[in-house]
């Protein structure tokens, strides 16, 4: 509280206990080949001991991750700090937490640190993160998250590689297997997506826990999340802790968005795999040329973000692709446009961000994710809109396509469906035009602009 720096003994001491989970966990594995008469005893002996830096690399590997998480966490501080409190009320009202015996602060005391905008200490994150992972891992036990092939593969991921290489087909009879899988996943989430994604994704769409670990799964393969967080851990000493924090904290963002969406829209019918395999391809193209396809106005502002992160020696290329993670995001949605309109994707990604920024939607969104949150409610409603505006481009955008000829491009259609459309699009711009006289906005003005919109593209569609 006085700007000492530590976590807790469980945390900075954790080397001798992971190293023992992984050593439990690995001899239970060579014993079975021992009792089988695979390998002797002392083969085993002598296995042990050559694995014993790959197994070092492996335990501090997850200390990093485990306290990188923590400081992510801290980056926004007192933001965060009413959906902590709602973590902290949802393990208490599961029976899982008992505040006065872990030393967490009193309804009062969080009060009080709510009113004088200040956060949590990391002692305090820390002892909410170990029993996020603690509640996560006993709920992933399940056959939807054991049983997937994608998520099998966690089993394989946590042995050495001396192992994978012989053994592989031996860890699935592991007596341990689903307890790995389920340990593995918990710390992967909790790591990547803080200590209350789960519960917060359950808030936000009523999702299941196994649910939200799936599309977890599909965000982090699609958008490439583990490689980003790699490059970006790997400035350590070159970047300030505060800019690669920051870096960090948008991908958190953008992948929580990403989650969101996977649990709205995905095909339930396809698999991980499957569902990586559709859209990945079309996010890797969006990553190599979106800036072929947007605005003039918007490749400038993102080339302002990526020049202030090069400025702090961060590598080009990565600086790149974060600034341009929050319009990569839309890859979901026009991987299904091009599918469902059986057009190019780089004739749908052109339309769909240039007619996002011709009638204003992009910066209707920036005003939507500025509106300040009182309290649970209205970050519901915050997150609510952004989903609506979303589906709404997506609709628009299919409209407008549907105008178009085989042979068309995109600033044509875009600019003959505006003219056409003019009467229908006055209201919408007339309502634009009252937000941009006030920097304050109620969250109904939110829902009766959005209400509008989706008027208006009904009217558009009926006229077809």
């Amino acid at each position: 509280m006085n700007g000492g720096r530590i976590n807790t003994d469980f945390v900075d001491n954790v080397g001798g206990v992971d190293c023992s989970d992984n050593e439990v966990n690995i001899k239970i594995l060579l014993n079975a080949l021992v009792h089988d008469g695979e390998m002797t005893l002392k083969q085993r002996n002598r296995l042990l001991e050559e694995m014993t830096e790959e197994v070092r690399q492996i335990v501090l590997q997850d200390c990093q991750d485990q306290t990188r998480t923590l400081s992510v966490t801290q980056v926004r501080g007192a933001e965060q700090l009413k959906e902590q409190i709602r973590f902290i009320q949802y393990l208490e009202k599961e029976g899982k937490l008992d505040r006065a015996l872990e030393f967490l602060p009193s309804d009062d005391e969080l009060a009080e640190r709510l009113a004088n905008g200040r956060s949590l200490t990391r002692p305090e994150l820390a002892v909410l993160g170990a029993y996020s992972k603690m509640v996560l891992k006993e709920q992933l036990v399940t056959p939807e998250i054991t049983e997937d092939s994608l998520l099998s593969q966690l089993l394989i991921a946590y042995f050495p590689k001396k192992l994978q290489e012989k053994y592989s087909d031996r860890m699935a009879t592991h007596p341990l297997r689903g307890e790995i899988i389920a340990t593995s996943l918990a710390n992967e989430i909790v790591n990547d997506m803080g200590l209350n994604f789960v519960q917060r994704m359950q808030d936000e769409t009523g999702a299941s826990v196994a649910d939200a670990a799936i599309c977890y799964t599909m965000a982090r393969e699609v958008f490439g999340l583990a490689e980003l967080t790699e490059s970006i851990t790997h400035l350590n000493g070159i970047v300030p802790a505060v800019v690669q924090g920051e870096m960090l904290h948008q991908l958190r963002r953008n992948m929580r968005r990403a989650c969101r969406w996977f649990l709205r829209h995905r095909n339930r019918a396809s698999s991980i795999e499957q569902t990586v395999a559709f859209f990945k391809p079309v996010f890797e193209q969006l990553k190599a040329n979106v800036h072929l396809y947007l605005a003039e106005d918007e490749v400038a502002g993102i080339q302002t973000e990526i020049n202030a992160l090069v400025k702090e020696n961060v590598p080009q290329a990565l600086a790149t692709v974060v600034a341009n993670m929050s319009t990569l995001f839309s890859a979901l949605d026009i991987a299904q446009i091009a599918q469902a309109e059986s057009r190019s994707v780089a004739l749908v990604a052109e339309t769909y961000f240039k007619l996002g920024a011709r009638i204003e939607l992009h910066w209707f969104l920036e005003q939507i994710s500025a509106q300040p949150v009182a309290n649970h409610w209205q970050a519901l409603a915050r997150a609510a809109f952004r989903e609506e505006l979303d589906w709404q481009q997506r609709a628009l955008s299919s409209v407008v396509l549907r105008t178009c000829s085989e042979s068309c491009d995109a600033q044509t259609v875009i600019s003959q469906w505006v003219e056409t459309n003019q009467t229908l699009l006055e209201r919408w711009l007339h309502m634009l035009a009252d937000f941009k006289t006030s920097q304050n906005h109620e969250f109904a003005k939110f829902s009766v602009a959005l209400r509008e919109l989706n008027l208006m593209i009904l009217q558009c569609e009926g006229q077809k």
